[in-house]
């Protein structure tokens, strides 16, 4: 009878960390910015939309953009091995299409993803950073005040 107590009280346990690992999650200010620069040059943004996102993550003051832009994104999940230390990647979703990164660009948006807060997870010489419904909104004319506002992000950590 203890032994089926205690299965049960496992596997709550279990149930309510991957409930809580999957809720809900916000970033904003700097973050919240990178974030959103690391993930535009991929997405299916207008051009426009992308180099104001680029000149503000890059540090360029007066984007001549003027409305609020939105990055969004389905799935963002990235890998590392820690088996093979050259190896690491992210595979990037928007809607139906799906970007692959490597390298030096897939290692700055594991570790953005990472500064945001989302708790990395590990199997098998792979350490993995995911997210999903991301979707991260910049006001131009916010940002431009240089008060640290403008920039805010919402996600689900894990895939």
């Amino acid at each position: 009878m203890r032994l089926g107590r205690l299965t049960i009280l496992a596997c709550s346990l279990s149930l309510a960390a991957s409930a809580a690992s999957a809720a809900p999650a916000t970033t904003s200010g700097s973050v919240a910015l990178a974030l959103a620069g690391v993930v535009a040059p991929y997405s299916p943004l207008p051009d426009a939309e992308k180099k104001a996102v680029a000149a503000f993550f890059n540090g360029g003051g007066n984007v001549s953009y003027a409305k609020p832009i939105t990055v969004t994104a389905d799935k963002v999940v990235c890998r590392a091995s820690n088996v093979d230390i050259t190896s690491r990647s992210c595979e990037l979703t928007f809607g139906g299409r799906s970007h692959t990164v490597k390298g030096r660009e897939a290692n700055a948006i594991f570790a953005t993803i990472a500064l945001a807060g989302v708790p990395g997870d590990g199997a098998a010489g792979t350490i993995y950073e995911a997210l999903s419904k991301l979707s991260c909104t910049l006001d131009p004319a916010v940002i431009e005040d240089k008060a640290g506002g403008g920039a805010n992000c919402n996600f689900e950590p894990g895939n």
